[in-house]
C-alpha cells in the first residue's frame, strides 16, 4: 500500500506494488515522495511550517512517545487506543512509527493546496486530503502511519483497540471508529465519500 496522502498519484501505484510483493517497512516510496513534491514554502502553500503546526519533515516519522505537537496534541483516547496497540504489536517486533498525527488547519490546508496543484483540481486533490476544517488531523483524531508492517498489524487487530482503517485508498490513516465488539466499519472508497 502507499505510504503517504501527498504521494503523486504514479507513486501510489509503484509503491503500493512494492509494499505489497515485499511486505517491507518504511520503504523508498517515503523519499520519492519528498523529491516528487518538495518541500514546504516550495511552490504553494506557507513560506515556513514548524512543528507548532504538526509538521513532520518529509521522510522522517515521530514515534508514539515523542514530546512534539503531531503526537501530544492528538485527541487523549487515540493516543491511549494507539499505545495499547503499539504495547501489543511490539510482541511481534512491530514499531509503530507516525508520518502524520495532529496538523494545524493552516498545515491541513497547505496540503490540499499542494494536492490541488499535484492532481490538477480540488475534486481529485478531495480524495486524497480534506480541508482543514474537515479534517480529523486537525480535531486529533487521526493518524497516518510510516511502516507497512505496523498498517498490515493494524489493519488486522486495530479493531480491538477501537483503531480503524478508514479509507480504502489509504491504507496508511486510521481513526477510532471500532464499535463495542471491535468491529470496524466498511473502508469508504475515499475521503470524499466521509
Amino acid at each position: 500500500m502507499p505510504l503517504h496522502p501527498r504521494l503523486p498519484l504514479a507513486l501510489l501505484t509503484t509503491a503500493s506494488l512494492l509494499i505489497a510483493l515485499t511486505g517491507c517497512g518504511q520503504s523508498a516510496a517515503m523519499n520519492a515522495r519528498a523529491e516528487a513534491l518538495g518541500a514546504p514554502g516550495e511552490g504553494i502553500g506557507p513560506s515556513s511550517l514548524s512543528a507548532a503546526d504538526g509538521y513532520i519533515p518529509d521522510g522522517e516519522t515521530v514515534s508514539l512517545t515523542d514530546d512534539v505537537p503531531a503526537v501530544t496534541r492528538l485527541d487523549g483516547r487515540l493516543r491511549d487506543a494507539l499505545a495499547r496497540a503499539a504495547g501489543a504489536a511490539s510482541e511481534r517486533d512491530v514499531t509503530f512509527t507516525l508520518t502524520d498525527g495532529w496538523r494545524s488547519e493552516r498545515y491541513q490546508e497547505y496540503l490540499f493546496d499542494r494536492a490541488v496543484t499535484e492532481y490538477g483540481s480540488a475534486d481529485e486533490a478531495s480524495r486524497w486530503v480534506k480541508h482543514g476544517d474537515e479534517s480529523k488531523h486537525v480535531r486529533g483524531e487521526a493518524v497516518d502511519i510510516a511502516t507497512a508492517d505496523a498498517m498490515d498489524w493494524l489493519s488486522r487487530f486495530g479493531g480491538e483497540y477501537g483503531l480503524c482503517r478508514i479509507y480504502a485508498n489509504e491504507a496508511w490513516h486510521f481513526e477510532l471508529a471500532a464499535d463495542a465488539s471491535g468491529t470496524c466499519p466498511a473502508l469508504l472508497t475515499d475521503s470524499t465519500a466521509g
